[in-house]
């Protein structure tokens, strides 16, 4: 009898091994799709005002000319940004983690370097080149055209002393 038991008590035991993952895999399989966010490449323009001041007071208001390089198959983007100010512009190079939060609409994470054409120069984001953080978000409103906005800080982005610099963006894009 104890023999019986113990060979009843084996099998349950590979049988529920075995029918444990199929059962979760059902259940995520009947699951709802994963949501997907905004693709595709884009390039657009819009305003970029400079929400932090240099050691005189001055901050920046201009405009922005934006644009993503999408990576099929991988939650990362490749952007460039041109801020244009009065004095001079700030281009950046910057990586961004773009994370889906309704269908055709991205919040996205990143960073980058702002070059600042003519060192001393205001641009909405400081005068001097330095280390810059991006947060924003993007949605498609058609099939061709997004609007995007953003905040960047240029880290230690001013000559003559170590703040920060702060600037937002909102524009509009054509998305290929």
């Amino acid at each position: 009898m104890k023999r019986i038991f113990q060979t009843l008590l084996t099998r349950s035991a590979v049988l529920l091994a075995i029918a444990t993952p199929t059962f979760l895999l059902a259940d995520a399989a009947s699951a709802q799709p994963l949501l997907r966010g905004m693709d595709g490449n884009y390039i657009g323009a819009g305003i970029a005002a400079g929400v932090t001041e240099d050691e005189s007071g001055d901050s920046s208001f201009g405009g922005n000319i934006q644009g993503r390089a999408d990576i099929p198959l991988a939650p990362v983007s490749i952007r460039g940004a041109a801020l244009i100010g009065e004095d001079g512009a700030a281009l950046m190079p910057i990586v961004t983690y773009d994370v889906p939060i309704a269908p055709r609409t991205n919040l996205y994470l990143g960073g980058g370097y702002s070059f600042v054409t003519d060192e001393g120069s205001n641009t909405p984001l400081g005068d001097q080149s330095a280390p810059v953080l991006t947060a924003g978000a993007e949605t498609a409103v058609t099939n061709n055209i997004v609007v995007y906005g953003d905040a960047k800080v240029g880290i230690d982005a001013y000559e003559d002393s170590n703040d920060a610099a702060v600037s937002l963006q909102l524009g509009a894009a054509f998305r290929f």
